[in-house]
């Protein structure tokens, strides 16, 4: 299989052999690094959602890779980051340093030609689990001084210690076989977990209200998405094929829910018709999609809020 084919559609009938290797990967790093964009080139599909702002992903995304020799569960983890004052950061803290303790294998995931205090408090935690650990260099290809790139390594690797090194474009989907090949050598040898078809453990009403607060991070300026979440109150599927999909943004103020609304709704009606399509594409069927803006102070620092709102264990 190429780098460039979806791994997600197995040949194999579910007989496996001794050879079959399954296990958890971890895919951790700082903010921003990739994480998010290299699940979904790892698996073929577009599950993780993705935008140019740091802390897009909040949960932890499980994505299934089954091929003849093994099926690799990706865990798409919040990016790990310092000064978490909140108990929405210190939330995403908890749940990325959780798959850590829970996994066969981490993959510490950095930029091309940068490491900051950030990944270094990546790699003491991962350092700190008993399993193996590897390390991908994304972002290669946005490097001007391809020079640069060994002596960079080389150096990290003076005083951190990893069991291979892996130098990939998870944007231009570049480097991705060799990862999984290093990533399933490493794997024990055992039964698949999910069915070959499986892509992921998420259910579709999930997987709707994280295509919601997608377009909420794209359209929405400076800090504004960040104190936004989504609760889906309905999902159903009519008799006519059509899947109703009721939402709710909630915001922390009202000055916030008015420019989320934007002027006539505006603002509101593209975050929709984004999220709409989206489904679509990746539901495979047609969405009618409804969205409300509400308040809730300060949810992103109260513990019950965050509950509710799927945030915590």
């Amino acid at each position: 299989m190429s780098e460039h084919e979806s791994n997600n559609a197995p040949s194999h009938d579910g007989d496996t052999g001794e050879d079959f290797r399954c296990g958890t990967v971890a895919l951790l790093g700082r903010p921003n690094v990739g994480k998010s964009t290299l699940l979904n080139a790892l698996i073929g599909m577009r599950l993780s959602i993705v935008s140019p702002k740091p802390q897009t992903t909040r949960h932890r995304i499980l994505g299934i890779a089954t091929s003849d020799e093994g099926q690799i569960l990706y865990v798409d983890t919040p990016g790990l980051h310092r000064g978490a004052r909140k108990a929405m950061n210190r939330s995403l803290n908890r749940a990325a340093r959780s798959a850590m303790a829970e996994v066969d294998l981490g993959v510490q995931v950095i930029e091309a030609g940068r490491f900051t205090d950030e990944d270094e408090a990546v790699y003491d935690a991962l350092a700190a689990q008993s399993v193996p650990r590897l390390l991908v260099v994304n972002k290669v290809d946005k490097l001007k001084d391809k020079g640069a790139m060994l002596p960079f390594v080389s150096k990290l690797l003076e005083e951190r210690s990893f069991d291979e090194v892996f130098y990939v474009s998870a944007l231009k989907r570049k480097g991705l076989e060799a990862i999984q090949q290093g990533i399933l050598s490493r794997l024990p040898q055992q039964p698949p977990i999910f069915g070959p078809d499986d892509v992921t453990d998420r259910s579709e009403r999930f997987l709707a209200a994280e295509l919601v607060r997608e377009q909420l991070m794209l359209r929405l300026e400076q800090e504004l998405p960040y104190a936004t979440t989504v609760e889906i109150e309905q999902f159903r599927d009519r008799e006519d094929g059509v899947t109703e999909v009721h939402a709710v943004v909630w915001v922390e103020r009202d000055g916030q829910k008015a420019i989320v609304i934007g002027q006539g709704g505006a603002q509101l009606k593209a975050v929709g018709s984004g999220a709409r399509r989206a489904m679509e594409r990746l539901f495979d069927r047609r969405v009618f999609l409804r969205l409300w803006v509400k308040v809730r102070e300060g949810w992103v620092d109260d513990e019950t809020a965050l509950k509710r709102f799927g945030y915590t264990d």
